[in-house]
């Protein structure tokens, strides 16, 4: 019989993963305030800087300023080299607000809204009820109070375009759309998706549907790739109005938000406005069909609780069902990176 007492320490995993995800927090709210800084952007139009210019220009208490750099070379955001702090590659890119390809506006948004939302997950998961800062002053309708103010509007759109990029040009890549000729974005936003399929693929014409306020900041975005006569702006609401007749219908990260009937209506819609042959994409972070893999998809899942009454993620196996549900004859997945997908319906 076996003494536990002389068991190796070996053989006993650390804490490391443990405690690294509960400390993942720090991470994230140290790059959220560099981006409400704008420390990416003053590198990226002043150049490297030593750490006293960095400070200065940020308005920063010379107290930590140092330790806070150095924390951003750590985690890989920012290089320093001689001294001298400037963007990585991924940051110049991505983290510019001068640049098109900009996620910062999402960033900020998370860092405003979801952040300190999220502290009260616990509480959500007791009630089933949204926590975010419109339900706990009595208006769960986020996206009402959201779309009434204009500037508020201008940089969610602005965010929902820089975070949807990459999965907009997954689309525009992986899907056959030389078997089309029309197709419009359901949920548009700013118009990203829409413009990088119009700017890969010539031969198509289409648009963006989303409510009325979205048209100027549609239109301004559409107008600035040269693309405004081949993409034009339809006003509606998705669940009031039916959907835009077109060969493909796009429903780019706007199942998630919506509770189970509310999903299977859209999907209804989008049949209802497809010609035999016509095709359903829809895209988010869909979940791998065994819930074991996709982190990120199951976590997103858990921001939906927070933010929206009913809105959950889902694996690609129940949208296929809907699909079928729905009168689709045939579906597939399709991945378009490590987070996104989408799922493909044929009617």
């Amino acid at each position: 019989m076996s003494d536990q007492r002389t068991t190796p320490a070996a053989a006993e995993p650390g804490p490391d993963r443990v405690l690294g995800i509960a400390e993942g927090f720090w991470a994230a709210k140290t790059l959220m305030s560099a981006v409400e800084l704008r420390l990416f952007s003053v590198l990226a139009r002043e150049g490297p800087l030593d750490s006293d210019t960095l400070r200065d220009r940020l308005g920063l208490h010379p107290r930590s300023a140092r330790d806070f750099f150095d924390a951003l070379v750590a985690l890989g955001m920012l290089e320093r080299r001689d001294g001298r702090y400037a963007n990585t590659r991924e940051t110049d890119l991505y983290l510019d607000d001068a640049k098109p390809s900009y996620v910062g506006g999402f960033i900020e948004m998370m860092s405003a809204r979801i952040y300190p939302s999220f502290a009260l997950l616990t509480d959500a998961l007791r009630s089933g009820k949204p926590q975010n800062e419109e339900a706990r002053s009595g208006n769960a309708d986020f996206f009402g109070e959201l779309y009434s103010d204009p500037e508020r509007l201008r940089l969610f759109l602005r965010s929902m375009t820089g975070v949807s990029l990459a999965a907009a040009r997954g689309i525009a890549r992986e899907f056959p759309w030389r078997e089309h000729r029309t197709f419009f974005d359901v949920g548009t936003a700013q118009g990203g998706l829409p413009v990088q399929v119009a700017l890969a693929h010539p031969h198509l014409t289409g648009g963006g549907f989303d409510l009325p306020q979205v048209r100027p900041v549609f239109e301004e975005y559409v107008a600035s790739f040269g693309l405004q006569d081949r993409l034009r702006f339809a006003a509606g609401s998705f669940f009031e109005d039916p959907l835009p007749e077109a060969d493909v219908i796009v429903l780019g990260h706007i199942l998630h938000d919506w509770d189970l009937d509310e999903k299977r209506m859209l999907l209804r819609k989008a049949y209802q406005a497809l010609p035999r042959g016509g095709a359903v994409v829809v895209c988010d972070r869909i979940i791998d069909d065994e819930r074991r893999s996709h982190a990120n998809g199951l976590l997103l899942s858990l921001v939906m609780l927070i933010e929206t009454p009913g809105g959950f993620d889902y694996t690609g196996a129940e949208c296929r069902e809907w699909m079928r549900e729905a009168g689709f004859r045939e579906s597939r997945v399709v991945p378009l990176d490590v987070r996104e997908s989408m799922v493909v319906g044929v009617k």
